[in-house]
């Protein structure tokens, strides 16, 4: 008999299981849960984008599609693109489809880390940056933000970070799990910081449709910035196409290649059936995303007016869906928090501190939820704090 762990790779038996899916599983057990967990939209992908789908599977479109993905995708992606962030991206040359907008971080990230080289990470951050960096054999960094600052990035803090072997910097805007939006002059105090280090930018765009209160801001748009960004984005949460898993990355032609590389021999090319869809996604999906997002803006206004109501001391996020929380008058841990109120009120959250060490005190709800199951869920939450205090 062999001993696998003998085997396997130091660097990911160091790696930590998802903080998210331990939650997400203990809930999946329970019957009556309202789960807060998972930062998935509860809207069906709209009819004709399924349409889409069903019909290129009725023409026998089941082929691989060209590595990079469908020219139609493409196009219209970068029709998107202008749109959004007047600039200019080559369909052929500076757009690659991806499996989801994960697979284009790990693309991203393989494609410019040698090992030792360091990335920094804004926490309280999305849980797969580390892990994606120690694995591309980077060192991911650390900058901790503060609630009392709604989690934004400070310049002095990210000049501090900087080291010379420092080589990018992870943006996500708005982010996950804050749902904090960096306005324009915000990215330009953090751009002019970028440019005088020589760094580069992973920018993490999957929430850009669901900015509600500032006009979004793209940070390949800030001047000097889209040549060296590596913009990610996908389909999966302004378009609810989450099982979908199709996403693309967007950079100069360099980077583009480089990556393309990297997604040739790991991955051939995205689902063709999901490429499809995405293409009248795209072409006239529009509405649909702004009914969605309309949704999303009166589900954020209720609920983080009752968080706070409850004294759950929470600042307004300016995009994604979800809330973060202060828990700290309960004088529970983020865990301690996160389980008892799964086992006694039936209501799933994730726990601050599995998205980095300044999100211990805090709590992370998804309102991607019913109206409905939003105010049962607070009802329940309220109960539980006043017992604690």
């Amino acid at each position: 008999m062999i001993e696998p762990s003998h085997y396997l790779s130091n660097t990911v038996k160091d790696l930590k299981p998802s903080g998210i899916r331990k939650f997400f599983d203990l809930a999946a057990g329970m019957e009556g849960v309202i789960s807060l967990g998972v930062g998935e939209p509860d809207f069906v992908t709209p009819w004709n984008v399924r349409e889409a789908c069903i019909l290129s599977l009725e023409q026998g479109y089941t082929s691989y599609t060209a590595n990079a993905g469908l020219i139609e995708l493409r196009n219209e992606i970068s029709y998107y693109l202008k749109e959004k962030t007047n600039i200019d991206y080559s369909p052929k040359h500076e757009i690659l489809v991806t499996v989801g907008a994960s697979q284009a971080l790990d693309v991203a990230l393989r494609a410019i880390v040698n090992p030792g080289d360091e990335v920094i990470i804004i926490e309280p951050s999305f849980v797969s940056y580390a892990s994606l960096v120690s694995l591309a054999g980077g060192v991911p960094v650390s900058i901790q933000t503060s609630g009392e600052m709604e989690f934004k990035l400070q310049p002095a803090e990210l000049e501090k970070a900087i080291t010379e072997k420092t080589k990018a910097i992870i943006l996500c805007s708005p982010n996950n799990p804050t749902g904090t939006a960096l306005v324009k002059e915000e990215l330009e105090r953090i751009a002019e910081i970028i440019e005088k280090h020589d760094l580069l930018v992973i920018s993490d765009e999957i929430y850009a449709e669901l900015t509600y209160d500032d006009v979004y801001t793209s940070f390949v748009s800030i001047d000097g910035m889209a040549e060296r960004t590596i913009l990610v984005n996908g389909f999966s949460k302004g378009f609810a196409m989450t099982g979908w898993r199709l996403g693309y990355v967007a950079a100069n032609s360099e980077f583009l290649s480089a990556m393309l590389k990297i997604h040739q021999y790991s991955m051939m090319c995205a689902p063709t059936m999901a490429q499809y869809a995405a293409i009248e996604a795209m072409k006239n999906g529009k509405e649909d995303v702004l009914h969605m997002k309309k949704s999303y803006r009166q589900r954020r206004n209720l609920f983080v007016g009752a968080l706070n109501d409850i004294g759950l001391t929470c600042h307004v996020p300016g995009g994604a869906f979800y809330a973060f929380p202060s828990i700290q008058i309960t004088n529970l841990s983020s865990e301690e928090f996160a389980e008892q109120l799964l086992l006694e009120e039936k209501v799933a959250v994730v726990p601050g501190n599995v998205f980095g060490e300044s999100g211990e005190g805090y709590i992370r709800c998804s309102y991607a939820s019913s109206l409905d199951q939003l105010q049962e869920a607070l009802k329940r939450m309220k109960r539980f704090v006043q017992k604690r205090v």
